[in-house]
């Protein structure tokens, strides 16, 4: 699988390198600013991004404007944001494409190696990572819009667990109730969002972020 990363910070990146390495990812590139990103995007053609959101030579929303970039060119680039910070914006507009993987995870909440190499093998594969924080931001300005107002505390509950791209039986464990009981929730959700069901999670949940989006 072969990765293009990018982080400006050298020891970030080289121990990212070491790690994805270690892991069996081929690394294409791994660059450390805006400009260098949207080159390798452009010519490598990776199977997934890895991608900090401040880079050189802006340090504002470089690398997320890049993955962007390049998505659009390249329509369903898997791209995995990990980031001291939540841009809403552009995040929003990430998430809301609807095509392709995409993750968004804080670097100071991942805990682990195998954290992290799963959330890049699961949106390399076309499904999705998101930190729960990420998620609480993304929802928490649409909280008191209709028609997020009509869900209940549980259902808030099961979607943002779903947009961190749990399985039904994962969200059930979580909340200790049933699979059937998240089933229902579920349904209650799309119904009140007017969102036609569907079997694919990761399609669900970003058809969820995106309805969002529109305000």
């Amino acid at each position: 699988m072969r990765v293009v990363l990018a982080e400006d910070l050298f020891l970030l990146r080289d121990g990212l390198v070491r790690l994805l390495e270690a892991y069996d990812f081929e690394i294409a590139a791994a660059v450390d600013s805006g400009p260098e990103l949207s080159r390798a995007l452009a010519e490598l053609d990776p199977d997934v991004a890895v991608v900090d959101v401040r880079l050189p030579p802006s340090f504002t929303d470089e690398g997320l404007q890049c993955a962007l970039r390049a998505r659009r060119e390249r329509p369903g680039l898997p791209v995995l944001v990990l980031s001291q910070h939540v841009e809403q914006l552009y995040a929003r507009e990430l998430l809301a494409d609807g095509d392709g993987g995409v993750g968004y995870l804080l670097k100071d909440r991942v805990f682990d190696a195998e954290q992290f190499v799963d959330a890049v093998r699961r949106v390399a594969a076309g499904g999705t990572a998101m930190d729960p924080q990420v998620i609480q931001q993304l929802l928490t300005r649409r909280e008191t819009d209709r028609p997020m107002g009509r869900l209940t505390p549980r259902e808030k509950e099961v979607m943002e667990l779903m947009a961190q791209g749990r399985s039904n039986a994962a969200i059930a464990t979580q909340l200790v109730v049933t699979e059937r009981a998240v089933a229902k929730h579920t349904s209650n959700i799309f119904a009140k969002l007017g969102l036609p069901p569907s079997d694919d999670d990761n399609r669900r949940v970003l058809a969820v972020l995106a309805y969002l989006d529109r305000g």
